[in-house]
């Protein structure tokens, strides 16, 4: 079985051209998901990250109570049942007036009298809304056991999907400038020259710039720590005294950050492609780019034994040979691409390479026939990988690969006209119409508007671009292509407003076991972060997946088996456990 968890997209970012917003948008989503550090080296030490103590219950505050008192109000939509949840906007003031309603889906699948609650699932980003995580079936392919005991739900975290008020970065003024094409060969991934980086710059600034303007007054306000809280709020109005839940990639980001505030409110947490919040923001681009790297050069080993005769070359040095061949060749003259002016240049070939190293075994094969035909002269089939089409057909879609993008509502999620639950307790309607500071025509799938918005917010950086340009030679030698554009990726962020947030060592007192997932080969959540993470939490446990491809519940029985045992009865997993497939 396949979980969709996919943490990037590239459609509605303004940038100069496709591929400067391409590149971009892959590396944040593929290094910057994962980035809670800050612009000092990781000390190991205690950050800024807001705490509940472990014996404050925040829902006895008087001024979030009517928040904690809420009833969903569950209604039909398609297979499943929806409400909405409001929460407030600021914790530190949640009686302005000013809140987030967020869209919440669950597929009831408990048995009566085996029912033991609510399985809680965030399928990562930032970005990812969780409402079609369910629509795209991911309760089917949780075991049996897991939802026989446990109906499964999941929700749009604050500013992302059918939230409101949600992110854009894309204004109507600006509209025109975007294209999905797969880009021009304007970008170098390694700016070397004070032209270069100048264009980098000044790309970096525009984005940040249009995100302001569409959606300035809700960027401080998108973070990973007030999503948790909004999670607790949710697993009162679920009327769950502990919470369930599972997260992968950046959702074990949420779920650190709510084990960290909320202890005792923890009954079982299952983090799959583990984040390590002690690392700083150089740490992470290093870590992840090599794991790209690395990843690809897993590719040209053992493509042979995943897609057989597929393989774009007949022995690993064939195919190392001809990536690097298409690596010059898009630097200097982009592929032509079927429909598009621009082509497929150097940006594109690295996210279409990098993005196809999440499950191997389901996006190689596509791979190794779109490098033919680029070989042969066509990028058509690598700009539609690229664009996040895991087919390669050539059709790219406006959403991410977790599900494509529809003009409207969807029979799985609430609608303007459908009754919605979510109201506060003392009467207070929920939030219909767009807030302030929520620009009109937010795109359905504006996942990467939200995946800089959460990254910025969450990650401070550097100010001075000095210490970008000073980590691009390391990141080279460390990793190629791919380490140099995550570092110029992270220049968006340069100007961004700061969070709380600093490099720190997981901090949860009372929290109970925590199940930890690391995937050997993982290329987005290197796995040394997963055993960093176990080691952080108390009585934290590890379960390795010994395989290629990003997270592990979901693509093995091994690990579905160990996962789904510790779900229902909190059976431990013992050190040292691994699972192969």
């Amino acid at each position: 079985m396949t979980l969709p968890r996919t943490d990037h997209s590239g459609e509605f970012l303004v940038f100069r051209t496709a591929a400067r917003r391409r590149a971009l948008v892959l590396a944040l989503a593929v290094l910057g998901t994962t980035s809670l550090a800050a612009c000092t080296t990781g000390s190991g030490q205690d950050g800024g990250r807001p705490r509940t103590s472990a014996g404050a219950d925040p829902a006895a505050r008087p001024d979030l109570r009517r928040f904690y008192g809420q009833k969903l109000d569950w209604r039909p939509c398609g297979d499943f049942r929806c409400a909405t949840l409001t929460v407030p906007r600021d914790y530190d003031r949640p009686g302005d007036g000013e809140t987030f309603v967020l869209p919440v889906a669950k597929a009831a699948t408990a048995v009566p009298g085996k029912r033991l609650g609510s399985l809680v699932l965030n399928p990562g980003g930032p970005g990812e809304p969780g409402v079609r995580l369910l629509k795209d079936g991911v309760a089917d392919d949780i075991g049996k056991g897991v939802r026989e005991r446990f109906d499964v739900v999941s929700f749009d975290p604050r500013g992302v999907g059918g939230s409101k008020p949600a992110l854009t970065c894309l204004t109507e003024d600006r509209a025109d400038e975007e294209s999905p094409a797969a880009g021009a060969g304007e970008a170098p991934l390694y700016p070397r020259t004070d032209a270069e980086r100048a264009g980098a710059l000044a790309d970096a600034r525009a984005t940040a710039a249009a995100c302001r303007r569409a959606s300035g007054p809700l960027l401080p306000h998108v973070g990973t720590d007030d999503a948790a809280r909004d999670m607790d709020v949710l697993r009162a109005a679920l009327g769950e005294r502990r919470l369930t839940y599972v997260g992968w990639s950046y959702g074990t980001s949420l779920g650190t950050s709510y084990a960290e505030q909320f202890p005792r409110r923890v009954r079982a947490m299952v983090l799959d492609g583990a984040v390590d919040p002690s690392l700083d923001w150089r740490q992470r681009v290093l870590g992840q780019s090599t794991g790209f790297r690395d990843a690809v050069e897993e590719y040209a080993g053992s493509c042979a034994d995943v897609v057989g005769e597929a393989c774009p070359g007949t022995t690993p040095g064939e195919i190392r040979t001809l990536v690097d061949r298409l690596l010059d060749r898009t630097q200097h003259e982009p592929l032509p691409v079927d429909g598009s002016e621009e082509g497929l240049d150097a940006a594109g070939l690295v996210s279409a390479l990098s993005l196809s190293m999440y499950t191997p075994e389901a996006q190689w094969e596509g791979l190794s026939e779109a490098l033919r035909a680029a070989d042969d002269g066509d990028g058509t089939k690598l700009a539609a990988l690229a664009a996040g089409d895991e087919d390669a057909d050539g059709e790219t879609d406006a959403g991410t690969s977790g599900g494509p993008a529809e003009d409207g509502p969807t029979d799985d999620e609430p609608t303007d006209d459908e009754p919605t639950d979510g109201e506060p307790t003392d009467g207070e309607p929920a939030q219909d119409e767009p807030a302030d500071g929520e620009a009109p025509g937010v795109p359905e799938d504006n996942g990467d508007a939200a995946l800089i918005a959460v990254n910025c917010l969450d990650v401070p950086h550097p100010r001075d671009a000095q210490a970008y340009w000073d980590a691009l030679a390391p990141a080279d030698e460390a990793a190629g292509v791919y380490g140099t554009s995550g570092v110029t990726s992270e220049l968006v962020c340069k100007d961004w407003p700061a969070g709380t947030q600093r490099p720190h060592r997981v901090h949860a007192p009372g929290v109970p076991p925590v199940l930890v997932v690391g995937t050997a080969g993982d290329p987005a959540t290197p796995y040394g972060e997963a055993v960093s993470l176990a080691r952080q939490f108390p009585g934290g446990m590890l379960l390795s997946f010994e395989a290629p491809g990003h997270t592990g519940y979901g693509r093995d029985a091994c690990v579905g088996e160990k996962v789904e045992k510790y779900l229902v009865s909190l059976t431990k997993v013992r050190p040292g456990t691994t699972c192969a497939p």
